[in-house]
């Protein structure tokens, strides 16, 4: 697919204002054509994404925003931070007691956990167990973010499939309950559209914090790649862990790039666009040094489909800095670079190896 790239923040934030000439129709649309024996196996478990919420526009969109935004409010965001802290503190304990055995994984010992557990705890919508959480999200990025081949297609497919199918036994279960999907069903979405709604919100609720935090661990134990770096221990002060998490965002968020669609013939930037050209918009990478202090809230989007979790993924992701600067503070990276999750619109180190380090 070839893509008109938007790198400068400001002509990224126009094509988001832009909702009459640009919208997200092809935000989740695979990047590469699902072969037929892919989209069988789909088919087969009923797997439909109809658009509800990141791919939708007009009223229909708002509607659906409005309640889901009642279970992100600042007020119920906020509250969260004890429990966070909690989580935070209790893999840490574990973990620093695996340090002294050797190197350990942050990315699974402190990271994958605490954006679940918060996740379904403001929802009110339990998970699959860790490990068949982990594995669905990962295989459904790669699966629409990603260039897998025919063969590894259908190894996701099917991972995409069992992930559906639990989805919508989830649904089905939550019908007159107060949960996420029960209000939903309840304001009048069909089953089809609330397991689309869910299918990312699920994802996007934990496994791209989860991806924030491993970087953001990464880079501040390692001290590279950001323009305002400090030593680790530092990071155990409030202020500081919040300005490291916002550099991390404003220069290589796990969301970095996002999708839009030309609605009708039109001109971007000098740029004759053709009705139905796909866009590319660099969210993340591209602030010069004297970026606005805001600069890494484009890592959530902007506008009318600004991420309604941005203030709980910052807030995961600095204080999980702050718990483990303070409680490891003298941490350092261990063995090679790790390998990177590379996909058109996701991004982190896969690991996040530390040993202890001098004193």
């Amino acid at each position: 697919m070839n893509y008109h790239v938007v790198e400068t923040p400001a002509l990224a934030r126009e094509v988001m204002r832009r909702t009459d000439d640009f919208a997200p129709t092809n935000a989740l649309t695979s990047v590469v054509p699902l072969a037929p024996a892919t989209l069988r196996i789909l088919s087969k478990a009923k797997f439909a994404l109809p658009p509800v919420l990141a791919s939708a526009t007009g009223e229909g969109h708002r509607a659906v925003r409005s309640v889901v935004t009642r279970f992100f409010t600042p007020a119920k965001v906020a509250a969260v931070t004890p429990r966070v802290r909690e989580i935070a503190r209790a893999q840490l304990a574990h973990t620093a007691a695996a340090l002294e055995e050797g190197p350990v994984d942050l990315a699974t010992s402190v990271a994958m956990h605490v954006p679940p557990v918060i996740m379904a705890e403001l929802t009110g919508q339990t998970n699959p167990p860790l490990d068949e959480l982990k594995t669905w999200s990962r295989d459904s990025l790669e699966l629409f973010w990603g260039w897998p081949d025919h063969a590894r297609q259908l190894e996701l497919a099917h991972s995409a499939a069992a992930f559906y199918g639990w989805l919508r036994a989830e649904v089905a279960a939550s019908r007159g309950s107060d949960s996420l999907f029960g209000v939903l069903l309840s304001a009048g979405l069909s089953s089809a559209e609330v397991c689309s709604l869910g299918y990312f919100l699920v994802i996007a609720g934990q496994e791209t914090t989860s991806q924030l935090i491993n970087t953001a661990l990464y880079r501040g134990i390692g001290s590279k790649g950001l323009a305002v770096a400090q030593p680790w221990a530092e990071l155990a002060e409030p202020a500081l862990a919040e300005r490291h998490v916002r550099g991390v965002l404003a220069t290589e968020s796990s969301v970095h790039t996002w999708r839009r669609a030309a609605l009708r013939d039109t001109v971007l930037d000098g740029v004759q666009l053709p009705a139905g050209a796909e866009v590319l918009l660099q969210l993340s990478g591209n602030h010069g040094p004297h970026a606005p202090p805001t600069a890494y809230s484009l890592a959530f989007g902007h506008g009318l489909h600004r991420c309604l979790g941005a203030k709980l993924a910052e807030l995961e992701a600095t204080l999980v800095v702050q718990e483990t600067a303070r409680t490891l503070p003298h941490l350092a990276l261990a063995g090679t670079e790790p390998d990177w999750l590379c996909l058109l619109s996701f991004q982190t180190p896969l690991s996040v190896f530390v040993e202890s380090g001098s004193r």
